[in-house]
């Protein structure tokens, strides 16, 4: 159970956050306060999955979810996904090299997730994201 403290945390940070301009990088820093606070974590799925969020908010959510990755099966199952799309994202270099990164805790619970880490992991097409997805298949246990 989340303490009522880092909940009240939680809505007060995500409030500031929802206040800031577009491409504020107190956005990140707002991600980065949020990093182990399980009331937050559903806000950090949500802020990674939408491509239209702040690349460095984005990069930061995915740092927090490889570190932290939410117990709930549901929410861990969505981060997942969440770290699958933003590895699909063509548009976003930085999102996908550190999705790519992050996937590893979550290779295990989602084949879709295994699959599309070790694809990109023999990827040629960015040499960087290549790199991370390599990474996160160690940290998976699957290279």
């Amino acid at each position: 159970m989340t303490h009522p403290d880092n909940a009240d945390a939680a809505r007060r940070l995500i409030a500031e956050y929802r206040a800031l301009p577009a491409d504020s990088d107190r956005k990140r820093e707002i991600i980065a306060e949020l990093d182990d606070n399980t009331a937050a974590q559903p806000f950090l799925v949500s802020v990674l999955a939408d491509a239209g969020e702040y690349d460095l908010a984005r990069v930061e959510c995915a740092t927090v979810l490889r570190l932290w990755p939410p117990a709930d099966p549901d929410l861990r199952h969505r981060a997942g996904r969440a770290l699958l799309a933003a590895l699909n994202d063509p548009e976003e270099d930085l999102v996908r090299q550190y999705a790519a990164m992050a996937l590893g805790p979550y290779a295990s619970d989602d084949p879709a997730v295994a699959e599309a880490l070790i694809a990109a992991g023999e990827s040629e097409e960015d040499p960087l994201v290549q790199a991370c997805a390599r990474s996160g298949l160690k940290e998976a246990g699957l290279a």
